[in-house]
């Protein structure tokens, strides 16, 4: 796979259209629960392409009328009445297109694979133990579809929620291999991650650029 075939909303390749407004990102956390951050190069994705969390992670390239763009990571989801197609930039990176005092701007906006990304990481959701788990990725290059754990009979794919967990709400699985899918179908499998919750453990794996 490598057209991005477990793609949501949000496919590789495409150009989409909307607007861009600001919002004051703080320390950088959202819904996507990635924790405070020093890069506030951010955006709050709208309601209907954040998907339940599907767009979290993702790096797209806006593009203003007047020819300035920016590349951002979504962090965060953007209520209603935010429309289909439409980012809430961090006032940072709103202001890189165009002054804050203009409020709202229309953009053009297409999923991009950065080229200098680290690994990634894996952490478990407070409270995660043998008997329930959520599990999180942080730091992918390009967006996951899909999160397994290895069980005693096979591999387990796991619900995502719309605070961007995959969880195990029996614990079968809690503690053991992960293996992460990302939009184009590349898999990665995790060994050697403990069941510590709220520590981003890193891994030596990550994503390839698409």
């Amino acid at each position: 796979m490598s057209t991005g075939s477990l793609a949501g909303r949000i496919k590789p390749a495409i150009r989409y259209r909307g607007v861009a407004t600001a919002y004051e990102a703080g320390d950088g956390n959202g819904a996507c629960l990635y924790g405070p951050s020093g890069d506030l190069m951010i955006a709050a994705m709208n309601h209907t392409d954040y998907e339940s969390a599907k767009a979290c992670g993702a790096y797209v390239l806006v593009r203003a009328a007047n020819g300035a763009s920016i590349t951002v990571r979504i962090v965060n989801e953007c209520p209603l009445p935010c429309a289909p197609g439409q980012l809430d930039l961090s006032q940072q990176a709103f202001s890189r297109l165009a002054n804050l005092s203009v409020g709202r701007i229309p953009i053009t906006w297409t999923l991009v694979s950065p080229a200098a990304s680290g690994t990634l990481s894996i952490r478990y959701k407070t409270g995660s133990s043998q008997y329930w788990c959520g599990i999180q990725v942080i730091g992918h290059r390009n967006p996951v579809a899909v999160l397994e754990v290895r069980t005693a009979k096979g591999w387990r794919k796991l619900h995502r929620t719309d605070y961007n967990y995959f969880l195990a709400t029996d614990g079968d699985g809690c503690g053991r291999a992960i293996r992460v899918t990302d939009i184009y179908g590349e898999r990665l499998t995790i060994d050697g991650i403990a069941l510590k919750p709220d520590v981003a453990q890193p891994t030596r794996v990550q994503f390839a650029r698409h």
